[in-house]
């Protein structure tokens, strides 16, 4: 039995939510409805019209990998996550939100100055959100946060899709990566954007390697990364670098591949108030249930309710109890 569920590799930031119109994005030259990487004075500025226009509707812990290291410790999972943040009161409350239930991190008291990562997300009328990041300190991350003990004992490794854009997240990620397959732990990614498809596939190459052995993407992603018209052509082109698969497909539910049968999961009808962090529940709570030994159909729709809840809700992340609410719907 080893000690650890999950050990996640990924940035941390801190989320910034605001409501929006979509006039906005056009008068402010914003893609809606993907990441967009920005340098540190160009976020503060347009925080600062955010902040004048529509006011701050919430703060949170966030990072894509972060907010799936929650939910799996929140279910019940045993985690590691190596991240990076800052000295400073960002990096105080980025700690603080990851929670004390389950999760372990290579953060300790002698963080180094500098600035913590920040994330505006802006939701727009149809519960869609668009994010403009600021990595700070965390663009950094590198090998050094590697844990290799904590990595050695864990089920599975999850890696974050957008650590590509940093040279030294990517390198972590292979080098972790390789550790794992050295020692029998699983590996995991998730594709994380679009964009990260369309602009850095030849790094998520080099970080999926010869191949992982879960990947999990959404229905936009996947078709970027096949070349193909439809989720199962995907699907099949998928298979050459993955033994396992999650393709998230919103309203439409998801499709899996057990490495034998495909599955297709049902969504839940909800009322969408925010997307964000959706997709990290959904890898989340899967992770969570098939480290604990459950199949993937259970793996599934536990992950599909979990999602459908978080986005009903304002915030990337649910508070703990939820959790355990959702489980007991899905795991008696």
């Amino acid at each position: 039995m080893k000690k650890y569920h999950v050990y996640g590799i990924g940035a941390a930031l801190v989320d910034k939510e605001f409501e929006v119109e979509d006039s906005f994005f056009e008068h402010e030259s914003i893609q809606k409805g993907i990441m967009t990487l920005v340098d540190g004075e160009s976020q503060e500025t347009l925080l600062q019209r955010l902040m004048d226009k529509f006011g701050l509707k919430k703060r949170a812990g966030g990072g894509s990998a972060a907010n799936s290291i929650y939910a799996v410790s929140q279910f019940g999972g045993n985690t590691f996550f190596s991240c990076k943040v800052a000295n400073d009161e960002f990096g105080d409350y980025f700690v603080q939100e990851l929670g004390d239930l389950n999760i372990h991190t290579n953060l300790g008291d002698n963080r180094e100055d500098g600035v913590t990562g920040k994330c505006l997300v802006m939701v727009s009328p149809d519960a869609e959100r668009t994010m403009l990041s600021y990595l700070g300190i965390s663009e950094t991350l590198s090998k050094d946060e590697i844990d290799v003990d904590a990595l050695k004992d864990s089920e599975y490794l999850y890696l974050e899709g957008y650590q590509v854009t940093s040279d030294t997240g990517r390198e972590a990620c292979v080098y972790a990566r390789q550790i794992a397959n050295e020692n029998g732990v699983k590996t995991s990614i998730t594709l994380s954007d679009p964009a990260m498809v369309q602009f850095f596939r030849g790094g998520l190459q080099e970080m999926i390697g010869e191949g992982v052995d879960l990947l999990f993407a959404n229905d936009v992603e996947a078709k970027e990364w096949a070349g193909k018209e439809t989720v199962e052509e995907s699907m099949e082109e998928i298979k050459k670098i993955a033994k396992q698969i999650v393709i998230t497909r919103g309203s439409e539910g998801a499709l899996l591949f057990d490495g034998e049968n495909t599955i297709s999961i049902a969504a839940h009808s909800v009322k969408a108030v925010d997307t964000n962090g959706a997709g990290d529940m959904f890898a989340g709570a899967f992770l969570y249930a098939v480290s604990a030994g459950h199949d993937f159909e259970t793996a599934g729709n536990l992950a599909s309710l979990a999602a459908a809840t978080t986005v009903s809700n304002f915030g990337p992340r649910l508070p703990a109890e939820k959790h355990q609410e959702i489980k007991k719907q899905i795991i008696k």
